[in-house]
């Protein structure tokens, strides 16, 4: 047996043990140089994070929906250009027209939470802190810790939709986890991170591939359970007519339903129960392996893991200080902002 001990500030110590031989290059904290700061709007806007926290429990009790779509949109913000709310913005080309991003939900969540703050501290809480926060708390709800959130992020400009880089969700383990590195994170992150799919939907158009031609052998791909695959079919028909509809299935049959934050996913995995292609793949990498027997077992040690995780993808290429701005409105940019 061996223990992957990682040291992080107010979460003391997450201890992840794991059985086997491989040495998992494993995190050691935030990624550097952090800039934000714990509870960062004491001072300025005391209760902002009480009144995002009201707020979504008001929403959550009548959408339990939006755990999993401020995840997903979390997701999208940090890993394109950094934490900085550019997949807020509209506009014709923007980040949230990216292909990738079809989908995408959880706007209107974070426009009424501004609306709130913007009522009692104008012009202070940036809507990437806003993200993050409402985020934490919504999937605090749905069974995820809650784990601490640095603030101190400032919003982004515009970033069009061609500089969306979120990968296929078909792809190997190995192309995975580069992109994953190169974002600054490692195995266990993605590994963590994937099992975010314990909730959430997926278009049919992503997985039909795996259900029908599987690496145009014409065939379901073998790694995936043949029951999963009957019922996965008689939700996604071929596609074989241009403008056919693509329906939605859940990620995790077993919870996404019920939007609950679960390890059921890992165990899906090691049962080949897998809807995604890159979830399925994590079978693939040893390490990823490893992980995923572990936290199969082990909730605890997935909802620790999951702590540090986001935290770390919360890090990424945040813009603090004079950098940035703080809109007003989270759909525009404050030069186009009319009061």
């Amino acid at each position: 047996m061996r223990q992957f001990v990682k040291n992080f500030p107010l979460l003391a110590l997450v201890v992840i043990t794991l059985a086997g031989t491989a040495t998992v290059e494993a995190a050691t904290g935030l990624n550097p140089p952090v800039k934000l700061i714990w509870h960062y709007y004491n001072n300025t806007c005391h209760d902002a994070e009480r009144f995002i926290r009201h707020e979504v429990e008001k929403f959550y009790e009548n959408d339990t929906t939006i755990a999993p779509k401020l995840l997903r949109l979390l997701y999208s913000d940090c890993m394109v250009n950094g934490c900085d709310a550019s997949v807020l913005l509209q506009g014709p080309n923007s980040e949230r027209t990216a292909p990738q991003n079809r989908g995408l939900g959880g706007f209107v969540f974070i426009d009424m939470i501004k609306q709130v703050l913007e009522s009692y501290c104008p012009g202070v809480v940036s809507c990437a802190d806003i993200l993050n926060l409402a985020t934490r708390d919504a999937v605090h709800m749905a069974g995820a810790p809650s784990y601490p959130v640095f603030t101190g992020r400032r919003d982004g400009g515009a970033l069009n939709k061609d500089a969306v880089d979120l990968p296929s969700p078909s792809i190997s383990v190995e192309e995975s986890l580069a992109y994953f590195k190169s974002k600054g994170l490692d195995v266990l992150d993605m590994t963590t991170l994937l099992g975010a799919h314990s909730m959430g939907k997926t278009h049919c158009s992503h997985i039909v591939n795996r259900l029908y031609n599987f690496k145009n052998t014409g065939k379901p791909d073998p790694n995936m359970n043949t029951t999963l695959v009957s019922q996965l079919r008689y939700l996604c028909p071929p596609r074989t007519q241009k403008g056919q509809t693509d329906p939605l299935v859940y990620l995790n049959p077993y919870s996404g339903s019920r939007n609950e934050f679960t390890n059921s996913y890992y165990s899906r995995v090691l049962s080949h129960n897998a809807v995604l292609g890159v979830d399925q793949e994590l079978l693939n990498n040893d390490d990823s392996k490893e992980i995923t027997q572990e936290f199969a077992i082990g909730f605890e040690d997935f909802r620790k893991s999951f702590a540090l995780a986001m935290s770390r993808m919360g890090s990424i290429n945040v813009l603090t200080g004079n950098a940035g701005e703080i809109r007003r409105d989270c759909r525009v940019t404050n030069a186009n902002y009319a009061a």
